[in-house]
């Protein structure tokens, strides 16, 4: 289907006594990709409800193309809890069928399902139940898709892989979200829900924090606060690095004179020496642990030390012992061998995923009154607790609301506050940005940007990481933790690398099968297809001896260079030693494929 999809036509919408929408009118074409942002209830959930035909507009009208085939991926979970994943995803269709689909086995791949398909909805997680609605979803011929908080329950790795795949999609495409990297690589056009009204701006995330400050910038709007806030963050997307801005869809001169003289966005010497000064020079060392979980172990000989005023991102595959790692830190979790030292000036304060239990008589104000009064946010400023709550998106009415009658994401928001009250010098957060708004994070990250203390961060929020943190390490499953210069990328890019090797290894296993099966004693050599993919894979890993090699050369320079900085020294070592690893099972790779291809 081509042209106009969907069109809204001065719709009025309400929820109780608050109007959502008022006399909105919009439409939706096939090929666009549009983001949709806003505040936490604002409306987003109910607009995208009534493009989908799901609900009916108190006034005004929705009118859809006729044969219309569209799909909706809602917050609130709809599958049946007797289904199988293989019932969800493919229905009835056997095996060799779906198999020999590619973008059913892509999205399967993709979204971890592979290994699931006979698992029932009602014994899955709530993250594999969403996984499954969003497969459904793709694997399905459709007009207009619509999403709403997508990656919500994936791994960095799967937000990657979902906006790969909805970049290529052909119909119309909606998605609500806060993921501010994914709207970036994804969205081509913005609506912002906000004050009963749909704002539209062209391009991704980028330009749609343009737009926000050229406009408040031309309005000469009095909200200074709010208005400083995006000149901050559009000076961090400008500035900084290439893999950040990968899609700059913004006028280069219209954002270098909004921020001509915006600062950085923090002073990393100036917090890393006041940090120092309240923490000392001794804050966690990890020291051969080796840690076993149900069977698997999570860390082996791990050994790692954190500083003072070190903001450091943790990613890794799911179950691959981020939260085991923050425990460790903490204390809740012991190592089956090792140590974990904890320096004497320490106070750490720790957000889990789940929300923490708060009284729920209290009001939202005198739950955070109850860890402080007051928070000092650097320069000498001091804002109170009513004032953090106005930035964080709870208006003075709607702070004494009590505790019990707040949704999710306000209660989280609480839980963010309470935990910087508490006075911390080291933050150990849990996908702190869970139910937060685009408006909610840009306001937590400029708190934090002079927070001086130790982070550590877990999440799937690549933006959030980036903006917030120095250095990014990984887990990647093999019970090490790896420093990765090169941040999120280069984690992809190793993680890609080891499923590459892992199919080459099976496919030798094959090999080596079929071989040993071979009762007759003959030679059993490779097909001509299978010696065309060899020869491929073996071209693939000479490239990348190629690589390492030069890499390795100038890694040997650069610790030449380097002879008087110490820290800079034990970086360039750490970096040399995974490197030679790496080489050494590529050398070992292209030996087993050089030999398949020898007795073929």
């Amino acid at each position: 289907m081509s042209g106009v999809l969907v069109t809204m036509e001065t719709v009025v919408a309400a929820f109780g006594t608050r109007t959502l929408l008022d006399g909105v009118s919009l439409g939706v074409g096939t090929g666009e990709r549009i983001g949709v942002v806003g505040r936490n209830g604002a409306g987003k959930s109910t607009l995208l409800k009534l493009l989908a035909g799901e609900a009916v507009p108190d006034a005004g009208r929705v009118v859809q193309a006729g044969s219309l085939r569209v799909g909706i991926l809602a917050q609130d979970d709809r599958l049946s809890p007797t289904m199988t994943v293989r019932q969800v995803v493919v229905g009835d269709v056997p095996d060799h069928v779906w198999a020999a689909d590619p973008r059913r086995r892509s999205v399967l791949a993709g979204l971890g399902l592979l290994d699931r398909l006979d698992d029932t909805v009602g014994q899955s997680s709530g993250g594999e139940r969403r996984r499954t609605a969003l497969a459904a979803l793709l694997v399905d011929d459709l007009d207009l898709l619509i999403l709403d908080e997508p990656t919500n329950h994936l791994d960095v790795e799967g937000v990657a892989w979902l906006a790969s795949h909805l970049v290529s999609w052909r119909g119309g495409l909606l998605v609500a979200t806060h993921d501010r990297w994914f709207l970036d690589e994804v969205c081509e056009r913005v609506w912002e829900v906000v004050d009963g009204r749909v704002d539209a701006y062209e391009g991704g995330y980028s330009a749609y924090v343009l737009a926000r400050a050229e406009r408040a910038r031309r309005a000469e709007v009095t909200e200074s606060r709010r208005q400083n806030l995006l000149r901050k963050e559009l000076a961090w997307l400008r500035r900084g690095p290439p893999a950040r801005t990968s899609k700059p869809r913004f006028r280069i001169d219209a954002a270098n004179a909004l921020i001509e003289d915006e600062p950085p966005a923090r002073d990393a010497l100036g917090l890393r020496t006041f940090a120092a000064s309240r923490l000392g020079k001794d804050v966690y060392d990890v020291e051969d642990v080796t840690l076993r979980l149900g069977g698997r172990t999570l860390f082996e000989n791990l050994t790692w030390r954190l500083g003072a005023g070190d903001r450091v991102g943790l990613v890794g595959v799911n179950g691959s012992g981020k939260t085991t790692l923050l425990r460790l830190l903490t204390g809740q979790a012991d190592p089956g061998s090792g140590t974990v030292r904890v320096g004497k000036s320490v106070r750490q304060a720790m957000l889990a995923q789940e929300i923490r239990e708060l009284n729920p008589q209290l009001r939202a104000l005198e739950a955070v009154q109850e860890a402080g009064q007051t928070l000092d946010v650097g320069r000498g400023k001091q804002l109170t607790a009513g004032q953090l709550l106005e930035q964080f998106g709870l208006p003075s009415a709607r702070q004494w609301t009590r505790v019990g009658e707040l949704s999710g994401g306000e209660r989280r928001r609480l839980q963010l506050l309470r935990l910087l009250m508490g006075r911390p010098n080291v933050l150990l957060l849990d996908e702190p940005t869970n139910d937060l708004d685009t408006d909610t994070l840009t306001a937590l990250e400029d708190l934090l940007d002079s927070w001086p203390g130790t982070m550590v961060v877990v999440s799937h929020d690549r933006y959030f990481l980036e903006r917030t943190c120095d250095t990014i390490v990984a887990l990647l499953g093999d019970g090490s933790l790896i420093m990765l210069p090169n941040g999120v990328e280069e984690y992809l890019s190793r993680r890609r690398g080891l499923v590459d090797a892992a199919d080459a290894a099976d496919a030798r296993a094959g090999t080596a099968d079929a071989r040993a099966d071979n009762t007759s004693g003959a030679p059993n050599p490779l097909s001509a297809g299978q010696v065309r993919v060899a020869r491929k894979e073996l071209t693939r890993l000479e490239r990348a001896l190629e690589r390492l090699g030069r890499r390795e050369t100038a890694l040997h320079a650069a610790l030449a260079q380097a002879a008087t900085d110490h820290g800079r020294l034990l970086a360039l070592d750490t970096e040399l030693r995974e490197l030679v690893a790496e080489k050494s099972r590529t050398e070992e790779a292209w030996l087993a494929v050089a030999t398949d291809l020898e007795d073929a």
